[in-house]
């Protein structure tokens, strides 16, 4: 009986083992005959399939967005006390002499301060075509806020407060380009400005600030482009007349301002002229009485730029009325007409600057040489709205010479710097010159900028 149990056992596993040897058999025939029935793909084939999956890869995306900016930290040291903006992270001039009973000058004290507000952020991003035009924008802050903190503002200044620098949208056709927003005042010229290591970026003596505007750029050729651009001060601004707000001449004015320049750019040189026309209106009342008076000015000015993988050199000049809203010398006077409102003719100003730098990858030394003059108003002012003017004196001129070095590795920047800015101070004379008891003072400032990009 155990006999024949055991008999049975042996031929059921034998069954077993040739049925499962079977199905492997049959599983494996299938797979085979299926793998064996497809085509081998050739050479040519495969490098066909290799380059639609590169062009699939290279398709630009229809909407894209870049992150842009840098940690900023300046330490700064001056020797005399100057007109500055933001907790003297940017000077302008050097005050003039303030003696005590002593006859000692208040303003020969030194100063100094680290900062880190000129950090900045920025987005570059681009979408779809639009009217068949290549449509990007830009949106750009830094920490330097937009008003002061000192003595004189109580506490209520914005510094180190978020502060908008560019809002733009631009739409580019092959041979024309529109930007709408805020950008940089057209005078500003990205490619050719002073490469100095101070934050001033040779104000006084190059026009900085942006403005709501309308640009439009029109290639000509392939290297020379018109730029026509309308806009509206906005953050950098005229000074106030009597009854006038901030930015109240802007406001009231039904014009914008009009700027038109001819650019020529190949590989090495970029080159241009520029000329402006503003209309400003401070106020709409005067000695109780309705008021319609403009301020009138124009502005000219050229600039050129040569680079090549050595050496860049650069040189910038500009000359006209009431440009107190590019951060200069100058502005306004105020003249009282017959029925007792107050009417304006701009103040005139000219200045130039040279930048020779260094196009070195690590070690770029650089030195920069800038000169403003104040060649007053017509005769017979009653009151005078401009930048650089103290009671009863006022600028003549202010010269800057500066040297520096920027040490560079990947994406990190250490730049120390050397600045002297001279100003000469006079009595104001009848057409707010300088004249008489002439006073030269000057500033030093030592400066290290330190930058890691992004």
């Amino acid at each position: 009986m155990n006999f024949v149990s055991a008999k049975k056992r042996t031929n059921f596993y034998q069954t077993m083992k040739k049925s499962i040897l079977l199905l492997i058999i049959i599983v494996y025939q299938i797979i085979s005959n299926n793998i064996f029935a497809q085509e081998i793909p050739t050479n040519e084939e495969l490098l066909k399939r290799i380059e639609k999956l590169e062009a699939e890869k290279a398709k630009p995306k229809e909407w894209d967005a870049s992150l842009y900016g840098w940690v900023r930290a300046d330490y700064i040291f001056d020797s005399r006390q100057s007109a500055y903006s933001r907790e003297y992270n940017l000077n302008l001039y050097p005050l003039d002499e303030k003696l005590d009973a002593n006859g000692k000058d208040i303003n020969a004290a030194g100063s100094s301060n680290f900062l880190a507000i000129t950090t900045r952020v920025g987005i570059n991003f681009k979408g779809p075509d639009v009217w068949g035009a290549k449509a990007t924008g830009k949106i750009e802050a830094d920490f330097f806020g937009n008003t002061e903190l000192n003595k004189t503002t109580a506490g209520t200044g914005s510094t180190g407060l978020l502060r908008l620098r560019h809002a733009t949208a631009t739409l580019d056709w092959r041979k024309t380009a529109v930007t709408f927003g805020q950008t940089w005042y057209p005078s500003f010229i990205p490619e050719v400005f002073p490469g100095v290591a101070n934050f001033n970026t040779g104000i006084m003596f190059n026009p900085f600030g942006w403005a709501g505007q309308i640009r439009v750029s029109q290639k000509l050729n392939t290297e020379l482009s018109f730029i026509a651009v309308a806009y509206k001060d906005r953050e950098f601004q005229t000074a106030n007349a009597n009854g006038a707000s901030a930015n109240s001449a802007t406001f009231n004015s039904v014009i914008p301002t009009f700027h038109g320049q001819l650019q020529y750019k190949n590989k090495n040189i970029v080159a241009g002229i520029a000329a402006e026309y503003q209309s400003l209106q401070p106020v709409i009342e005067s000695n109780a009485l309705a008021s319609d008076e403009k301020i009138n000015a124009s502005d000219f000015l050229a600039y050129f730029k040569y680079s090549n993988e050595k050496i860049s050199a650069k040189v910038y000049g500009i000359t006209g009325g009431n440009l107190h809203h590019l951060v200069m010398l100058g502005g306004f006077a105020g003249y009282i007409e017959a029925n007792g409102q107050e009417s304006y003719k701009p103040s005139k100003t000219s200045a130039f600057w040279v930048d020779i730098a260094s196009n070195n990858a690590k070690l770029a030394p650089g030195v920069f040489f800038g000169y403003t003059k104040n060649s007053g108003v017509d005769a017979g002012f009653k009151n005078l709205y401009v930048r650089g003017i103290s009671g009863a004196r006022i600028l003549d001129d202010v010269w800057r010479a500066s040297a520096r070095v920027d040490f560079k590795q990947n994406k990190f920047s250490i730049s120390p710097e050397l600045e002297y800015t001279a100003a000469k101070w006079g009595d104001l004379n009848s057409s707010g010159k300088a004249e008489n008891n002439m006073k030269n003072v000057g500033n030093l400032r030592g400066i290290i900028r330190v930058m890691y990009s992004f």
